[in-house]
């Protein structure tokens, strides 16, 4: 597809220039420019996780027990127990 690109006088020297070094035409090097910079475009952001969200909440509740993961009556009907208690 041909289009119109308006530049610099300064910019389009050396662009030419250098395409010339390299025994392309402009418009190859218009191109290698124009696929660097969208390859290098990071992607769409990425919504947070639930634990990044979480993240300043962790800690903010005292349940009074140092460690619910040490006392087995609060782990009952979790994990393993789970699918034996069905």
């Amino acid at each position: 597809m041909k289009t119109t690109v308006e530049l610099p006088d300064d910019l389009y020297r050396r662009a030419k220039s250098e395409a010339a070094l390299r025994g392309h035409k402009l418009k190859d090097l218009v191109e290698e420019g124009l696929r660097l910079v969208l390859a290098s475009r990071p992607g769409p952001p990425t919504k947070p996780s639930l634990a990044q969200l979480m993240k300043g909440a962790c800690g903010v509740v005292d349940s009074g027990i140092s460690d619910l993961a040490s006392n087995p009556e609060h782990l009952a009907g979790f994990g393993r127990d789970a699918r034996r208690n069905r």
